[in-house]
C-alpha cells in the first residue's frame, strides 16, 4: 500500500495522499492532472492558479506551495493533493455559492447602498461564499453607522446553509438612533467669541425654535466640514499661523451625548504689504490687474485671494486658455505681522476643443442639446461660452442636472475634449386626474403633455381640465427651433366654459373658443421677442345673481364679439435656470391689443422684473414688482369685465383670499380693475426636511399689492400687505403650493386668509 504523506497549511485542512505507489522523494514527471469535486468552479479557473503544469517535475516539497496558490482563489474550503502513478491528483471541496442576501432593519444607509458595498466586498448572489469577508463587512458596516453618529449600532449576521452546497445570508441591523451633540467648545480663541465661530457650523446646538433641525446629530463628515469653516474663518480674516492644535470627541458612556472640544492657536491678523502679477502676461497686465479684489494695505483674506485667481483664470479661459494655473506666492514678515502676495500667472498652451460628447440623454437627441451650445467644435476654448452652454441646457425643461468636465487629448496638447453629462427629468406625463384648490374648487382633468416629443424637444400637449368655475379644452404645439437660428412656432386652440360666480367674482357665464399661431425670435443670448396672431369668440351670459354694471356693459357692447387678437412680447432673462432659479434677473413686457375693426376694441399692458440674489449658497433673496394696465379705445366703453384684473391669493398677495382685492360690484363682489400693482419680497431656503431640495423649498415672504379701478385712482396707503412662509414642491403630477400668511393692514370688508394651498393629485 501507498504510504499517506500529510502536511498542514494554517488557512485550510488539507493532506497529501498517495494511490498506487508510494511517492519517492525525488517526484515524479507529471503526465496528466485529474481534478475531482468541482461542482461550480471550471477546471480552467482552478488551473490558472496552479503552479505546476503537465510535463513538469512533481516534488513533495511543491505540495504546500500548490496547496496555498488554490486557495487564495477563493474557492475552495478542502484541499487535498496526491498522485496516482504519474498523474498528479486534486481533490476539492467547493465553498457554498450565495443564494440569497437579505437585509432587515436599515433605515439611514438605503438596502441599494448596502448590497453595493457588499458586492464590493465580493458578497453577491451567485458568488463563492467567504465568511472571513463577510466579519470584516460587519466591521465596515459599524464603521459607516459610527461616521453617521450612531454609535450604538447593532449589526447581526446569520448564515443558513441551503441543500446544493448553498447558503442564505441574513443582516440584521438595529441602527439605534444618533448621538446627540450636547456641547461644542473652542479653546484658545480671544479675537473672536465662540458664538462668531460657530455661527456657520453644521454641527452644535439647534435654536430653541428650530425644531426639525438636526445641528445636534453628530456626523464625522460634519464635523470635518466645520473644521475647514473654522480654518477658513481665520484665514479670511488675516491669520495666517492659525492652526487646530487638536480635536476631541468625548462620548457618554451610554452613548447617547457627545461633547465636542477644539484647541486652536490664532497667532496674528497679517495685513498685505504688497501685490505683484508676475508670469506669462497673455493678457494685458493691466486688465488683470483690474480683477484683483485685494490690495496692499488691506488685511489679508483667503477668499478675497482665491476670488482674484479665479477671475484671472476665467479671463484667460476667454482666450482658449482652458488649463491656466495662477499660483500663490505669499511671503511672510513674522515680525511685522505682513505679507507680500505674488501671483503667478501660468496660462499653459491655448487650446481648441475637438469634440463635444453628450452622455446621459437616453430619451434626448444629441442635436436638441447641441443646438444650445455656446461654446463650437474646432474653435478656441471659451470658458464664459460654456459655461453658457451649461446654463441653456440646463434652462431645458427635460434636464434636471448639467455636468461638464474638459478632457485633454492625448499626444495632442492644443486639443481638449468636453463631455457633457445631463440628467434627464420626467418629460411628458399621460394624466388622468383629481384635486382641489381654493380658488377653483374640485377640479378634474385629462392631460396628454410631452416638453420633449420624440426627444426633439419640441412641446406637445392636449388638456381638459374641469372645475366649479372652469371647462377647459385645449391643444397646442411648439417647436423652439422651428429655424436653425432658435426662431420658435407654434399653434394652439381652446374651448372654455367659465362660471365667473363660482370664482368669487361677480357672476356670469363664458363660453370662449380661439386659434392662434405664435413666434419667438432671439434679439441677443438672454432678450427675446414675441408675438401671437389670433382669433377669438365670446359670447356671455347672465345670471339672475349678474350685476348692474355687466348687464350695463352687455347693453352698449353686446354680448357676442368675435376678436382678431395680436400679442407681442419682450423678455430680458439671466436666470440661471427657470425652475427654482438662485441667480439673475427675469424682465417681461406684454402687449395685448384687439385688431382696429374687432367687434370690441381694447388693449392690456403688464412690466414683470424678478431680481434673484444670492445671499449664501443656500439662501435666495427674490424681489418681484409687477404692473399691468388695460383700457378700451375706439367705440368700446370700457376694458372688458371679462379681461380686467384681479389681486388676492396665493399666486398675487398672499393673506387675501383670492381675487377678493379691488373694486366691487353692485352686489358686492370683486368686479376688478383696469389698473393692478404688485410686489413681493421673499427669501428662499432649502426645507430642513428634505433631502432633494433641487425640487423642494421654502421661503419667508412680505406681499403687497392692491386693484384700482383706473390708474387715478392708486393710492399707495390702499396698498394690501401680508407677510408669512411659503412651501413649495415639484411632485410628479404638477407643482404644489403653500402657504401660511397673515393680512397685515386689512380693512372692513377686506377678506384675510391664513391658510392658503394649490395641490392637485392623480390616479
Amino acid at each position: 500500500m501507498p504510504l499517506p504523506l500529510r502536511v498542514l497549511v494554517p488557512t485550510a485542512a488539507v493532506a497529501l495522499y498517495a494511490g498506487a505507489a508510494v511517492a519517492q522523494p525525488s517526484g515524479f514527471i507529471v503526465r496528466d492532472i485529474r481534478v475531482e469535486g468541482l461542482e461550480r468552479v471550471s477546471k480552467g479557473a482552478l488551473f490558472a492558479h496552479l503552479p505546476i503544469d503537465v510535463g513538469e517535475r512533481f516534488t513533495p516539497d511543491l505540495t504546500p506551495r500548490l496547496i496555498q496558490s488554490l486557495y487564495a482563489s477563493g474557492f475552495f474550503d478542502d484541499i487535498r493533493i496526491g498522485h496516482d502513478g504519474d498523474v498528479l491528483v486534486i481533490r476539492v471541496k467547493e465553498r457554498p455559492a450565495i443564494a440569497d442576501i437579505t437585509i432587515e432593519g436599515n433605515k439611514d444607509i438605503e438596502t441599494e447602498q448596502l448590497q453595493e458595498a457588499l458586492k464590493q466586498a465580493g458578497i453577491a448572489k451567485g458568488r463563492v461564499f467567504n465568511r472571513s469577508v463577510l466579519a470584516e463587512l460587519k466591521r465596515e458596516l459599524r464603521q459607516q453607522y459610527f461616521a453617521r453618529g450612531k454609535y450604538n449600532v447593532r449589526i447581526e449576521t446569520r448564515v443558513t446553509e441551503l441543500e446544493g452546497n448553498r447558503v442564505a445570508i441574513g443582516i440584521d441591523i438595529s441602527e439605534g438612533v444618533v448621538t446627540r451633540i450636547r456641547r461644542v467648545n473652542i479653546i484658545g480663541n480671544k479675537a473672536f467669541s465662540d458664538e462668531e465661530l460657530m455661527k456657520d457650523f453644521a454641527s452644535g446646538r439647534p435654536a430653541w425654535w428650530a425644531f426639525l433641525s438636526r445641528r445636534d446629530e453628530y456626523a464625522k463628515a460634519k464635523l470635518a466640514g466645520d473644521l475647514e469653516k473654522l480654518r477658513a474663518f481665520y484665514l479670511d480674516r488675516g491669520y495666517l499661523n492659525f492652526d487646530i492644535v487638536s480635536t476631541q470627541v468625548t462620548i457618554t458612556p451610554d452613548k447617547k451625548d457627545i461633547y465636542i472640544t477644539i484647541n486652536v492657536h490664532e497667532g496674528e491678523p497679517y495685513t498685505v504689504s504688497e501685490v505683484a502679477l508676475r508670469g506669462d502676461m497673455v493678457v494685458p497686465r493691466e486688465e488683470l490687474e483690474k480683477l484683483l479684489e485685494f490690495k496692499a494695505g488691506e488685511t489679508f483674506s483667503r477668499a478675497r485671494v482665491i476670488a482674484s485667481t479665479q477671475a484671472i483664470k476665467d479671463r484667460l479661459g476667454e482666450d482658449g486658455y482652458a488649463f491656466a494655473r495662477v499660483d500663490i506666492v505669499p511671503q511672510l514678515d513674522e515680525a511685522g505681522h505682513r505679507v507680500k502676495v505674488a501671483l503667478v500667472v501660468r496660462p499653459g498652451q491655448r487650446v481648441y476643443v475637438r469634440r463635444i460628447t453628450f452622455h446621459g440623454n437616453t430619451k434626448t437627441r444629441d442635436e436638441v442639446l447641441r443646438r444650445e451650445m455656446r461654446q463650437l467644435e474646432g474653435a478656441w476654448f471659451s470658458t464664459p461660452a460654456v459655461k453658457r452652454s451649461r446654463e441653456r441646457i440646463q434652462r431645458l425643461p427635460f434636464i434636471e442636472t448639467v455636468n461638464v468636465e474638459r478632457r485633454r487629448v492625448p499626444g495632442s496638447p492644443d486639443l481638449v475634449d468636453l463631455d457633457i453629462t445631463v440628467t434627464e427629468r420626467l418629460a411628458g406625463s399621460f394624466t388622468i386626474g383629481a384635486g382641489y384648490s381654493q380658488a377653483q374648487g374640485f377640479l378634474f382633468n385629462f392631460s396628454l403633455q410631452q416638453d420633449n416629443a420624440f426627444g426633439a424637444g419640441k412641446r406637445l400637449a392636449v388638456d381638459f381640465n374641469n372645475s366649479r368655475v372652469n371647462t377647459v379644452y385645449s391643444l397646442s404645439y411648439t417647436n423652439p427651433y422651428y429655424t436653425i437660428d432658435g426662431v420658435s412656432r407654434g399653434f394652439s386652440a381652446f374651448y372654455r366654459e367659465t362660471n365667473a360666480g363660482n370664482f368669487s367674482v361677480a357672476d356670469y357665464l363664458a363660453d370662449r373658443w380661439g386659434l392662434g399661431v405664435n413666434y419667438g425670435i432671439p434679439l441677443t443670448e438672454y432678450d427675446r421677442f414675441g408675438f401671437n396672431v389670433g382669433y377669438e369668440h365670446t359670447r356671455i351670459r347672465t345670471t339672475d345673481n349678474t350685476p348692474q354694471e355687466i348687464h350695463d356693459y352687455l347693453g352698449a357692447n353686446g354680448d357676442e364679439y368675435g376678436l382678431f387678437l395680436l400679442r407681442t412680447g419682450f423678455t430680458h432673462d439671466t436666470r440661471d435656470r427657470t425652475v427654482f432659479a438662485t441667480r439673475g434677473n427675469l424682465q417681461r413686457f406684454n402687449l395685448e391689443a384687439s385688431v382696429p375693426g374687432s367687434e370690441l376694441e381694447y388693449y392690456k399692458a403688464s412690466y414683470r422684473n424678478v431680481l434673484l440674489v444670492p445671499l449664501a449658497e443656500w439662501l435666495t433673496l427674490s424681489l418681484r414688482g409687477d404692473v399691468a394696465y388695460g383700457d378700451a379705445y375706439g367705440e368700446t366703453s370700457d376694458l372688458p369685465f371679462f379681461e380686467k384684473y384681479y389681486a388676492g391669493g396665493i399666486r398675487s398677495v398672499r393673506g387675501y383670499r383670492a381675487n377678493s382685492l379691488g373694486p366691487r360690484s353692485s352686489t358686492g363682489d370683486p368686479f376688478g380693475g383696469n389698473f393692478r400693482v404688485l410686489g413681493s419680497a421673499e427669501l428662499f431656503f432649502p426645507a430642513p426636511f428634505a433631502r432633494d431640495n433641487r425640487s423642494v423649498r421654502m421661503g419667508a415672504f412680505v406681499d403687497a399689492g392692491n386693484v384700482f379701478a383706473q390708474p387715478d385712482d392708486f393710492d399707495s396707503g390702499e396698498l394690501r400687505l401680508g407677510a408669512g412662509i411659503s412651501f413649495e414642491w415639484l411632485s410628479p403630477v404638477g407643482p404644489l403650493t403653500f402657504s401660511l400668511a397673515q393680512a397685515l393692514n386689512d380693512e372692513d370688508g377686506d377678506e384675510p386668509q391664513i391658510f392658503q394651498f394649490s395641490i392637485g393629485g392623480s390616479f
